[in-house]
């Protein structure tokens, strides 16, 4: 078989924004792969004309692949997201474009997590308004509004990786620990769930929200949701921006209906450091504004720039698709001795069978195969003998229905 069957590694170009870890530009590099590497995000505009040659691109948090991002980019093979989340990604537009994403679900965990646990022990001792006094040259010295951590009941909201990890740290610090999620998760440690996130709020002192970013969760908070906290009640939001109304946030703080907050997501963030910060809770009371900084460690970053590019090559090289969030999960053995077709569909009826009638027409002996599917589409991995007649690709290749279809050998 010609080379040209593969993708040759020196033709890889990969795109990293956002400033993501350099130990991501060190391993493809190493991989033969050419890089371009740069601190900020790019527009939809820039974004179209970079990835007409791009094959693999890592983005973080500010990088919007949209439907028209993703559809006008024919020789994207992978979207590496290097955080935990992937709503900046229209999953949808990357599985019917045969695009594999991956992202980094547990590496920037625990620093999201101990984020939170600091935001509330300066919270709850009213300490922001505090140290603010300081600055401007005032001594308050007093015990007023500021209270001891343990013994407090902290409220989760969303019981993932996150906030199951945050229930395990917040009971080693003496918090009662409640929760909600809408799936049924299992409790850790002596941690209670909650029948609703109504009972959750009327029952805490702390909030910490910990939901994802799908559709349905913006603006799941409100002026409704936060009156259901008692008047000395912490809220943290390190999770997303749109999932609270701000403006009501910000309404209770001033009017002393919970006593602070800390948030570290914003509906609209600056795309560069260069660019100002204007949001609705610049300047409120006891409350702690970072900027989108929860995973933003040098060991979660470096953890991330090592685990996304290990899967992005693991999928160039030999098809893996596990812990892909768009695609079907396979993982299989090495291959010797014989060539990988790979082969992503729409998941409709007898396209598998329609590959193997082929297979067999050019009496080809199957050393193993794999398919799973989703709902959108399937994947299905064929090892074969080396030796076969070539003119077989072109017919897998126009299988009807056919998304991508790549040899490796």
């Amino acid at each position: 078989m010609t080379k040209e069957l593969s993708y040759p590694k020196h033709k890889i170009n990969v795109l990293l924004l956002e400033g993501v870890h350099k130990d991501a530009v060190k391993l493809f590099e190493e991989e033969g792969y050419n890089v371009t590497y740069q601190t900020s995000s790019m527009s939809e505009e820039e974004l179209h004309e970079a990835l007409e040659r791009t094959q693999i691109i890592g983005i973080r948090s500010k990088t919007d692949m949209t439907k028209s991002v993703i559809d006008s980019a024919p020789n994207l093979l992978c979207i590496g997201a290097f955080c935990i989340g992937t709503n900046q990604i229209d999953l949808d537009a990357a599985s019917k474009n045969g695009v594999a994403v991956f992202n980094a679900p547990y590496s920037n965990t625990r620093s999201v997590v101990e984020l939170a646990i600091a935001e509330m022990v300066l919270l709850i001792r009213n300490l922001p308004d505090k140290i603010m006094a300081m600055h401007q040259g005032q001594w308050q010295k007093s015990a007023k509004y500021s209270h001891e951590l343990r013994g407090k009941k902290l409220g989760i909201l969303g019981y993932g990786n996150i906030g199951s990890q945050l229930s395990v740290l917040g009971e080693a610090m003496g918090l009662d620990v409640y929760y909600y999620d809408l799936e049924d998760k299992m409790p850790l440690g002596n941690a209670t769930r909650t029948a609703s996130m109504e009972e959750l709020f009327k029952t805490v002192d702390i909030v910490s929200v910990h939901v994802d970013g799908r559709p349905s969760n913006k603006g799941i908070i409100g002026e409704e949701e936060l009156s259901w906290l008692h008047d000395e009640a912490i809220f943290l939001n390190l999770a997303r921006g749109k999932v609270v109304d701000t403006q009501a946030l910000r309404e209770a703080i001033d009017s002393k209906r919970i006593l602070g907050a800390g948030i570290d997501v914003y509906p609209e963030e600056p795309k560069t450091n260069d660019e100002p910060f204007e949001d609705v809770m610049a300047g409120a009371r006891n409350t702690i504004l970072t900027p989108h900084i929860g995973g933003s460690t040098m060991e979660a970053q470096e953890h991330i720039g090592n685990f996304v590019p290990h899967k992005i090559m693991d999928f160039i090289n030999t098809g893996n698709t596990s812990g892909s969030v768009n695609l079907p999960n396979l993982k299989l053995p090495g291959f010797e001795d014989s060539h990988r077709f790979l082969h992503i569909h729409a998941n409709k009826p007898n396209i598998m069978a329609t590959i193997n009638n082929i297979l067999a027409r050019y009496d080809i002996n199957i050393d193993g195969q794999y398919l799973q599917t989703n709902n959108t589409v399937g994947y299905v991995i064929t090892d074969i003998d080396t030796d076969y007649n070539k003119k077989i690709i072109d017919e897998l290749k126009n299988v009807e229905g056919t998304i991508r279809f790549r040899v490796l050998y």
